[in-house]
């Protein structure tokens, strides 16, 4: 389980595909030397990872086909960086919300603008992730906790505050730029409760 509260961005040294997988390299920056052991999870934008090796420096991951097919990973190139979040231990804060590393979709940004001292970001969304997304409800965008602004329609927006801008890869999306999303799971069970009902 992870918060959405991004420990260290890192930066990829390789990402290569082998066999429709892929093996993953990424240098940990500020998350080096951290105890991350093998077979222990990691969130890489977003997405819960195992370390396959003992992480000191980097961390070493295998990256299936299915991850690849439904997230943004599939489109990692050395040099860039990306979030990264250990699993929460027993005891810690959770400053975010519960996220479980489980990408449901990709979002497209549309939109990004200054907002006083903030940045808003507009999203476009898949139709059938819509419906979860709420006005003052959580997301989940490339591993990040935020509180979604309002909504209209497959469309959604966020204000990104300096501080998550200085310590996340946010600053460098662009208009265009695909991004994974994992919407509030307690709005996956309640629906799932209502299905059961009727």
């Amino acid at each position: 389980m992870f918060t959405g509260i991004i420990k260290a961005t890192g930066h990829v040294e390789s990402a290569v595909i082998e066999n429709g997988d892929m093996r993953l390299r990424v240098a940990l920056g500020e998350l080096a030397n951290k105890g991350l052991g093998a077979g222990e999870s990691i969130a890489v934008n977003g997405v819960c990872l195992t370390a396959i090796e003992p992480a000191e420096t980097h961390l070493h991951a295998d990256v299936s086909r299915e991850t690849l097919a439904h997230t943004t990973l599939g489109s990692l190139k050395a040099g860039m960086s990306v979030n990264l979040e250990p699993a929460v231990a027993a005891g810690e804060r959770l400053g975010g919300h519960i996220v479980n590393g489980h990408v449901d979709g990709v979002g497209t940004l549309f939109e990004r603008k200054q907002d006083g001292q903030s940045l808003r970001f507009g999203f476009e969304v898949p139709g059938d992730l819509a419906k979860y997304i709420a006005r003052k409800g959580s997301i989940c965008i490339d591993g990040i906790s935020l509180t979604v602004n309002g909504v209209d329609g497959n469309r959604f927006d966020v204000n990104i505050v300096p501080h998550t801008l200085d310590q996340t890869n946010l600053g460098e999306r662009k208009v265009g730029d695909r991004m994974n999303l994992e919407v509030d799971v307690i709005a996956r069970y309640l629906e799932r409760m209502l299905e059961m009902r009727s």
